[in-house]
């Protein structure tokens, strides 16, 4: 099995220079924001965070390629560091703190591309979380000073409790009534919303989560931390890894009944 402590190593330094980056322009009452052809809200802060992490990468690791949420796919080869500056920008500048950087690697491999590394920063909240493929998944301030994360061992789904971002989205693909009898089933369901569900799963203290849309770089972070925290991390057509455009995470042991609610 490959080390990937160098790369977790350098995954921090990313996010510690992304950290400053956007705490600083946190809450700037001069914080300039657009619209992208998406309709979604981008701030200088996401593209400031983007570009020093992809100058550092250009540094450290010019073999690598990079794909961003604000400046796309660049350079080819079998790894590929995957990054969104800001996951949670609505939070972020209306001076919620529930946002994050996320920073992966990805490796292809016989199966596909598989994140490897993954480090969740949301320094607004005093917490990181990350892991790396074969060494487990932490929480904490640093290297040194962290803690294992498992995942729950609940095993009924009327014990469960279901995290999501927004009930609007599975209105919009026409999946509203699985989602709906799926929080029905469960026993407490919170809409937490972005990276916050996952780590939670990761934690213990969520069972599942779901979500009907996303790009690779809200999930690739994600879905090393849920794995090896113990989880599970699917698209909702149950295929392994980040790569289905959409995502359910769980301890496991619900996973299957998840996937029965919301299927395509």
């Amino acid at each position: 099995m490959a080390d990937y402590h160098d790369d977790l190593r350098f995954a921090h330094v990313l996010a510690d220079a992304a950290d400053a980056a956007t705490m600083e322009r946190f809450k700037a009452l001069d914080l300039k924001v657009e619209t992208k052809p998406d309709m979604t809200p981008v701030s200088e802060a996401d593209k400031a965070a983007e570009e020093l992490i992809r100058s550092q990468l250009q540094r450290a690791r010019p073999r690598d390629a990079v794909l961003g949420e604000e400046f796309g796919n660049e350079g080819t080869g079998p790894r590929r560091w995957v990054i969104d500056p800001i996951d949670g920008t609505k939070n972020y500048v209306r001076g919620v703190p529930v946002w994050a950087t996320l920073i992966a690697l990805m490796e292809r491999g016989a199966g596909g591309d598989r994140p490897v590394v993954g480090v969740v920063s949301a320094p607004a909240l005093g917490r990181r979380w990350w892991a790396a493929e074969g060494l487990g998944a932490y929480t904490g301030r640093s290297l040194s000073s962290a803690s294992r994360l498992r995942v729950s061992k609940v095993a009924e789904l009327g014990d469960a409790s279901f995290a999501y971002s927004s009930i609007s989205g599975w209105e919009e693909r026409g999946r509203l009534n699985g989602f709906l009898d799926l929080t029905r089933a469960c026993w407490r369901t919170r809409g937490y919303g972005d990276f916050w569900p996952y780590m939670m799963v990761a934690e213990g203290s969520v069972d599942l989560c779901a979500e009907p849309e996303l790009s690779l770089w809200d999930m690739a972070a994600n879905a090393v931390i849920v794995q090896e925290a113990g989880g599970r991390f699917t698209g909702l057509d149950g295929v392994p890894g980040p790569n289905s455009g959409d995502a359910a995470a769980s301890n496991g042991l619900l996973h299957e009944e998840l996937l029965d609610y919301l299927r395509p």
